[in-house]
């Protein structure tokens, strides 16, 4: 299965849903998404626009903390990381964040298994976050970071993010179905115990 893909490709959602599905525990509650990164620099704005665009699509069972109106960043990611842990005891955490790459690799989404490391594309140590995390390479990597990530360009910036949501939302809505098939299921055997 296709863990990196560009967000233009026509069927990028769905092969990010079918690979987070593949990399989710079967059954596993609370599910808690964290979107990485800050609205003050457009090309780390991608984890609060994912975020945003999440919470606008209300997609419990799922809970998302990270938006443009309450990013994640450096200053506050070690305070908040204890917040959602101690809210979601047992959480499985899906972290998003924007990284660098090389110039062939911008506008990639990569979905992996294990912790994302925060900071590491600007020199920052950083807490790592996640069970499972989901990047997006906005820009280049090698010389001057910073001043890459403030002129990256926002269209590219929210695209991806939108690829991502999608994504993220397909494989909530399977989750759903699943639940919706295995209730009735249930509700199905419990009438033939009564025949």
């Amino acid at each position: 299965m296709k863990n990196k893909f560009f967000y233009e490709e026509r069927n990028a959602p769905t092969l990010l849903a079918s690979h987070l599905l593949s990399l989710l525990p079967m059954h596993h509650d609370p599910i808690v998404i964290v979107c990485i990164g800050t609205d003050r620099s457009t090309g780390d704005s991608l984890g609060p626009l994912v975020g945003t665009m999440l919470k606008e699509k209300q997609i419990s069972p799922f809970h998302v903390y990270g938006t443009l109106e309450e990013p994640i960043h450096a200053v506050n990611l070690e305070e908040k990381l204890k917040e959602i842990k101690m809210m979601h005891k047992n959480g499985f955490i899906i972290a998003v964040d924007a990284c660098l790459g090389k110039l062939k690799s911008i506008g990639m989404i990569t979905v992996e298994k294990g912790p994302l490391k925060p900071g590491a594309g600007v020199n920052k140590q950083l807490p790592p976050v996640g069970d499972i995390h989901i990047t997006g390479v906005v820009n280049v990597s090698g010389f001057m970071e910073f001043f890459v990530l403030q002129n990256t360009r926002l269209h590219l910036v929210i695209e991806m993010a939108q690829s991502i949501a999608n994504g993220i939302y397909e494989a909530v809505q399977q989750i759903r179905k699943q639940q919706r098939l295995t209730s009735l299921k249930w509700d199905e055997s419990q009438y033939k115990l009564f025949d």
